[in-house]
């Protein structure tokens, strides 16, 4: 009976400080973009891969298949070394964006990195006001540095402080400098 009544005396000795310090985790991979996206590269429509007809180019578009667009996030690119014409390229995005969910000029990792800073730019900050935020460091995803920067960026004005890592070790970033009131 002793022994029972240490063991429970001893149960309530560990505390969770984590839980209890009021840090708030924010992991960026819960913003990851999840849709699918798709690369557009003028190069496949032009003539000889090289060079912009216009009028071949109009048709081209006129006839092209959307259905591998539909719901999908593009890239407009051009991986050929050709002069493309600025009009060419907002031709290309008035066929794509009735059914396009987004379309960015630039590569694969340019609509990704537009695709997690619009994620991130839905956060609430108001969630997050006066509080301990750690953003969590490792995960299983790849988070570029511009997600950390954006996310800095974005809750900096309202915290009470910033660290990086995992609750139980953490690298300061920011802290709300203390107000004297009088």
């Amino acid at each position: 009976m002793a022994v029972l009544f240490y063991l429970c005396m001893m149960a309530e000795v560990f505390v969770n400080k984590v839980a209890e310090s009021g840090i708030i985790t924010l992991n960026l991979e819960e913003f990851y973009p999840k849709e699918e996206t798709v690369v557009f590269d003028m190069k496949d429509h032009l003539f000889m891969g090289l060079i912009l007809k216009e009028k071949d180019f109009r048709e081209t578009m006129k006839n092209l298949d959307l259905t591998a667009y539909k719901e999908k996030n593009i890239a407009i690119t051009c991986t050929a070394d050709a002069v493309i014409p600025v009009w060419a390229y907002m031709l290309v995005t008035s066929y794509l964006q009735p059914v396009a969910r987004n379309i960015v000029f630039g590569n694969a990792d340019f609509l990704h990195k537009t695709l997690f800073l619009n994620n991130l730019s839905a956060i609430n900050i108001n969630d997050y006001r006066d509080k301990r935020v750690v953003i969590k460091g490792c995960g299983e995803l790849p988070i570029t540095e511009t997600a950390y920067v954006a996310i800095t960026n974005k809750l900096r004005p309202v915290v009470k402080s910033i660290m990086y890592g995992e609750p139980c070790s953490t690298v300061p970033i920011y802290k709300k400098p203390k107000t004297t009131e009088g």
